[in-house]
């Protein structure tokens, strides 16, 4: 079957190292879209700070923010779809996370907020292109009637991976929990990931599954690159990624998913 709709990641997939789109990706974007391909982005970034790579693409469809706690036109910002994590489980949470003097993030729509300021929202600052506001975010909650989007813990790598252990055995049943980078653990409602967002906008398109090609790099794009009929994995994916993936192509500084539309989306 041809492939009728494209689901790509944006920070170390479609995104060059300095967060810009290559003019070969541009190029291959713009083909398939004038062969009639949908096209969207599917990240863990919040709607303002994928909203600007979806505008440059002039991408109508919409796009999966948040690993799918929420889909939104990034053209009209209309929401197609949200789920958030309950605001008595983000309590808990984050009273948890501070007892352990982890650094964590909450999203909240188009907001991204934190107890303090520091190297760890610094760094984030500079990927996402966002501010993150300093708040009290238990104080936060106590007046957010629905609950967040997301949350973020960053930490070394060891540190999440013995926390990712803590955090499944205690809010497994509640929570879906995924490595982004290496030192950012993402948190989001139990039944959110990118794969079955992916499936919600095939569904709204009536786009088979074996029409859909899906380009990730890291373990919160697994599900989608398992979900599509063609799982594509990026040459700089982690080990663990390639494997679930059906065909690997190039890294994102070798324009891998230009490569991967070339080869298996246009004509």
């Amino acid at each position: 079957m041809a492939i009728r709709l494209v689901a790509v990641d944006l920070d170390d997939t479609l995104l060059c190292d300095d967060f810009t789109i290559s003019e070969r990706t541009f190029a291959a974007v713009r083909a398939a879209r004038k062969q009639g391909v949908k096209i969207t982005l599917a990240t863990g970034r919040m709607p303002c700070s994928a909203r600007p790579y979806a505008q440059q693409l002039a991408l109508e469809v919409p796009m999966i923010n948040y690993h799918g706690a929420m889909i939104q036109n990034a053209l009209t910002g209309d929401i197609f779809f949200r789920r958030v994590i309950p605001v008595n489980l983000a309590e808990e949470m984050v009273r948890f996370l501070q007892e352990k003097q982890f650094y964590v993030q909450v999203y909240l729509r188009d907001r991204v907020l934190a107890q303090e300021l520091n190297q760890y929202s610094a760094i984030y600052e500079q990927i996402a292109n966002v501010q993150v506001e300093q708040r009290d975010l238990l104080q936060l909650l106590e007046s957010e009637a629905e609950g967040v989007e997301k949350m973020l813990v960053v930490s070394a790598e060891q540190d999440l991976a013995d926390l990712k252990a803590i955090l499944a055995q205690r809010y497994g049943k509640m929570i879906h929990l995924a490595k982004s980078k290496p030192i950012f653990l993402e948190l989001t409602e139990i039944t959110v990931n990118k794969g079955v967002a992916l499936a919600k906008l095939a569904n709204f398109y009536g786009i088979a599954r074996e029409e859909v090609m899906a380009v990730g790099d890291s373990y919160n794009d697994i599900e989608m690159i398992e979900y599509a009929g063609l799982g594509v994995a990026m040459g700089n994916a982690r080990t663990e990624v390639q494997s679930k993936a059906d065909v690997i192509t190039g890294t994102n500084q070798e324009d891998g998913v230009a490569q991967a539309l070339e080869r298996y989306v246009l004509k």
